[in-house]
């Protein structure tokens, strides 16, 4: 990632971290209460790792990784819930040990972070993480309400262009539980990484 865009190092230095919650994001929290999700799984742009955490504690095996280091140093500041593990990574040059490992990736702050055209590289990223039939959950911010970002918003027409070519989408739907302020302006989203065999 081309820290001209942000330095989020510098922001978590300053704490100017709006993103930082506190906890994991209610509607990962409400899912997994209802649809743990197994195996190895990936947490991009982990930050201090509460979503991490819940997902662990949940049953999973989750690898959390940030590009700023004192998120990860933060994230490892929490005592453990269960078996995760993070490391200073970039999602657009995984390291080999990190490529082609994960049954999931769980997508909340990273894409809406990204500056619009980056994205495509994204999708690149996730087919390096993602084993063949390996599952995408996410939260996509539709609506940050903010200019000009980050966040960036998107539309749906935008998210079935970026991911219609390598995944089917699964299922979709408004969040009923989400952070204060955001009600009906995100998207939840489970697609799958399509094997090559089953690509159009």
């Amino acid at each position: 990632m081309d820290a001209a865009f942000t330095d989020w190092e510098a922001r978590y230095r300053q704490g100017d971290t709006p993103w930082e919650k506190g906890a994991a994001h209610p509607a990962l929290a409400d899912y997994i209460a209802r649809h743990p999700l197994s195996g190895r799984v990936l947490a991009v742009g982990c930050g201090s790792g509460h979503d991490v955490r819940a997902l662990s504690s949940a049953g999973a095996s989750v690898t959390g990784i940030d590009i700023a280091p004192s998120a990860i140093r933060r994230a490892e500041s929490f005592a453990k819930a269960g078996d995760e593990t993070y490391e200073l990574a970039d999602l657009f040059s995984l390291p080999a040990h990190l490529r082609c490992r994960f049954d999931w990736v769980w997508e909340h702050t990273c894409f809406c972070a990204l500056p619009p055209a980056m994205r495509p590289a994204y999708v690149s990223g996730l087919l390096d993480a993602l084993e063949p039939g390996g599952l995408l959950l996410a939260v996509f911010y539709l609506d940050p309400g903010n200019d000009p970002g980050p966040p960036f918003g998107v539309s749906v027409e935008e998210l079935d262009a970026l991911f219609g070519k390598h995944f089917d989408l699964l299922r979709e739907w408004t969040p009923k539980v989400t952070y204060p302020g955001r009600e009906n302006r995100e998207l939840m989203r489970v697609l799958k990484r399509r094997t090559a065999s089953s690509a159009p």
